[in-house]
């Protein structure tokens, strides 16, 4: 399943690769946060570049955060999903905060992701990532993971653990349960 997606990863990269170049500089020049919601009838979506979301991978504020990168097209990403919502859900009055960043692609926001938060019943938050520079921002994100996922981040403050794989709710409870201590 990991050389499936890291397949269809490399194959957005190559179809990016056709940008103009004098657009190309010009976005590395500015590297601002771009940040914009996605509004549909009923799912207001935040949808960050990397210099955006970074911010959700840096607090330092005593708050645990179970960050969890998915798409809708990944089935162990999907499977999983129940055991975020459970844990979020156990966990919001013990200082926990599940963030759940979808890496769906942006034209398919409102024809599959949004129709699959309402679906779901999604209660964590639902932010997206947009930024198609994966070379760059997926070491930075933590620098052993390869691009596939299923991927999850526990962290408080500067004590962070990094996961690239699927989870049930016991492990992901486990894991958890190191940082409450």
């Amino acid at each position: 399943m990991k050389l499936k997606v890291l397949f269809i990863v490399l194959l957005a990269i190559a179809g990016c690769k056709n940008e103009n170049k004098t657009n190309k500089v010009a976005d590395n020049n500015i590297k601002k946060e771009v940040s914009k919601k996605v509004v549909s009838s009923e799912i207001d979506l935040e949808v960050y570049n990397y210099n955006g979301f970074e911010k959700f991978l840096n607090k330092k504020d005593d708050k645990i955060y179970v960050i969890n990168f998915w798409a809708t097209w990944c089935a162990p990403c999907v499977k999983e999903l129940p055991y975020f919502e459970k844990l979020n859900e156990n966990y919001k009055n013990k200082n926990v905060e599940v963030i759940l960043v979808s890496l769906d692609f942006p034209h398919l926001y409102d024809t599959k992701l949004k129709p699959f938060i309402k679906e779901k019943k999604l209660t964590s938050k639902v932010i997206a990532l947009d930024d198609v520079d994966m070379n760059t921002w997926i070491p930075k994100v933590d620098e052993t993971w390869s691009g596939s996922i299923p991927a999850t981040i526990i962290y408080k403050n500067d004590n962070k653990k990094f996961f690239e794989q699927s989870f049930t709710y016991d492990e992901l409870e486990t894991e958890l349960k190191q940082f409450l201590n």
